[in-house]
């Protein structure tokens, strides 16, 4: 399946779930917020949310610092 995912093709898995795409793309140990199709994925729905072929994809990984 073919997902752009920040502004980049990107081939993945077919049948993944949010969740499943943000463990894929290696983002699994952190808070994460995704926007599948310029619409926010509530943190609740990223388990059984399923993303389609040609979705757009923005994910954002939060990381800490001072």
């Amino acid at each position: 399946m073919k997902l752009t995912i920040n502004g980049v093709a990107k081939d993945v898995p077919d049948e993944l779930s949010v969740r499943d795409l943000v463990v894929h793309l290696g983002l699994g140990d952190g808070p994460v917020a995704v926007e599948q199709n310029r619409e926010i994925v509530p943190r609740a729905e990223h388990a059984t949310r399923r993303v389609h072929d040609g979705d757009t994809i923005e994910i954002v990984h939060f990381v800490g610092g001072g």
